[in-house]
This record gives C-alpha cells, sequence and structure tokens, in this order.
C-alpha cells in the first residue's frame, strides 16, 4: 500500500469510529499498523492526519533523547518522536546510526498538539473487529508506560499487535516542554 493510499485512507475516516454505533463486539475498527524494532504496533486510523517521507529534522537542544527535533511537514513546524527510543526497544549499538532513523513519519494532530512519529517503514491498514482486541488489564500491568496508553493487543490470525492511544502516551508535560522550545 503506497503513502498516497494510506493517506486517502485517513482522510475519509469516521471522526471516531468507535463511538459512533457503540461499543459492541461486532463493530469494525480501522487500525494504522507499523513496526518498532520488529514488533508489530497500531493506533486508531482517526488518531493520524497523515503519512510522509521523513523530511530533515534540526535537533533541539535539552529535550528528552526521544524527542528527534522538529521539521517542517507542510508549512508546520511540529515536534518529531521515536517511539523506540520512547519505549527503550532500541540496541544500544542502534542508537545515534544515521541509517537506522525512521523513513517516514506519522502525522499526528488533536486541538492540543501536532507530533510527527517516526517508522521505519510505510504502515499498513487493519480492518477488525472490536471483539480482535484483548483489553484485559493483566496484558498491560508490566508495562511502565501509563495504563491508559496501551489499550490492547489485537488478535489477528497469528499476529499480535500492540494497540496504543498516542494522545494518552504523549504526556502534557513532554508536549508542554516541546511547545516552549518550539516558540
Amino acid at each position: 500500500m503506497s503513502i498516497q493510499e494510506i493517506n486517502e485512507m485517513v482522510k475519509n475516516a469516521p471522526a471516531d469510529s468507535a463511538q459512533q454505533n457503540g461499543d459492541t463486539a461486532g463493530q469494525r475498527i480501522q487500525l494504522i499498523v507499523f513496526k518498532l524494532v520488529g514488533e508489530e504496533y497500531a493506533m486508531p486510523i482517526e488518531q493520524i492526519k497523515e503519512v510522509v517521507i521523513t523530511p530533515s529534522i534540526a535537533r533541539v537542544p535539552r529535550t528528552p533523547g526521544y524527542i528527534k527535533g522538529v521539521a517542517n511537514i507542510r508549512g508546520n513546524v511540529i515536534a518529531i518522536m521515536d517511539l523506540e527510543e520512547k519505549f527503550h526497544l532500541k540496541e544500544p549499538d542502534e542508537e545515534g546510526s544515521e541509517e537506522n532513523r525512521g523513513n517516514f513519519t506519522l502525522v499526528i494532530e488533536s486541538d492540543d498538539h501536532k507530533i510527527g512519529i517516526l517508522v521505519r517503514e510505510v504502515p499498513n491498514t487493519l480492518n477488525t473487529t472490536v471483539s480482535a482486541i484483548d483489553h484485559s488489564t493483566e496484558v498491560m500491568q508490566y508495562s511502565s508506560l501509563d495504563g491508559d496508553s496501551i489499550t490492547g493487543v489485537v488478535k489477528v490470525n497469528d499476529r499480535m499487535i500492540i494497540l496504543i492511544d498516542i494522545m494518552k502516551m504523549v504526556s502534557s508535560e513532554d508536549m508542554s516542554n516541546i511547545n516552549k522550545r518550539q516558540n
């Protein structure tokens, strides 16, 4: 699937498909699936504005290591985040390696925040049912992330895809630090 096809799907996605018809087990949900160090992660499609080829990134001093800097995407200067570093998934010899930098950026936009998420491959879309998502707290209790950030595990055939809510994961503190330095 091409970036243009994904962006068309993102543009045509319902505003909030998880709440439109109530939370029924047979309800369908669209996800954007991407890989971090070989593992699959997903976000609801409505959290993503677009997918772009990662532009040049300007490093911003005194930001956390997982904030790679800022980039100009369609005239908007936005912070670029590396989830592999935020989740502590990178091997020590991979960190800082220019060739391992994300090739694509998922542009996330809400009323309060704009941020780019680095991914290495063109993400895919997945249309699944709400019943395919395991929301059990036992799955997420061992994560050091905020419990609301990981919303479940999607089970599709033999695949296990970690479902994240990026808006809950990006803490207000992170965003306020980024926004102070961008202004």
